[in-house]
């Protein structure tokens, strides 16, 4: 029996991938075969199935570390917003293209709503780059020096300073049992 090879299967190796990820398809000998294995026995192959598959439960999936960083809250509500403007748009569209092509009186409304839908669902898809474009100026994300979140930190930073410091003093104070005060009251 050969070094990789357990009851006639291939142990497959874990692989690196480009993003660091490694996949693996099999894991490799549990610790009874292994112990089995360096004994020199050979396994029960009944027993030793039903307690390999009672001990080991292969996941469906491997969970892969995420390209890209999830949308902030208010960009994705904009986006979901614009995704079901412009489906309810497609829908209506084809509707009064079907309801022209049947010579059907609802024709004419539902091309003045696909009108308007189409309004609505370009106002959506703008929507979805404004918010964008606010959240990374608010945020920090864009690192040009017109941004303004670079000034908020700064002045977050300064605050946070000025809490801290008065917090100290105020612990000077009072573990100095009030001494320094003019007056007591």
């Amino acid at each position: 029996m050969g070094s990789d090879t357990v009851m006639g299967t291939a142990e497959r190796r874990s692989a690196p991938r480009a993003d660091g990820a490694r996949l693996t398809g099999h894991r490799g000998l549990g610790a009874a075969e292994r112990g089995i294995r360096e004994a020199g026995a050979e396994p029960d192959h009944e027993a030793g199935r039903g307690a390999r598959e009672q001990r080991y439960h292969r996941p469906l999936w491997v969970e892969e570390p995420a390209r890209r960083r999830r949308l902030p809250d208010p960009v994705r509500t904009a986006a979901v917003r614009a995704v079901l403007l412009i489906a309810v748009t497609l829908i209506q569209a084809m509707v009064a293209f079907l309801c022209a092509m049947a010579g059907s009186w609802l024709a004419f409304p539902m091309v003045i709503s696909s009108v308007v839908s189409t309004i609505a669902a370009t106002w959506g898809a703008l929507d979805v780059w404004v918010t964008r474009q606010v959240w990374n100026q608010r945020h920090g994300v864009v690192s040009v020096p017109s941004s303004t979140a670079r000034a908020l930190r700064r002045e977050r930073r300064r605050t946070r300073r000025q809490e801290r410091a008065a917090e100290r003093a105020h612990g000077r104070i009072r573990r100095r049992g009030g001494a320094g005060q003019l007056s007591h009251s």
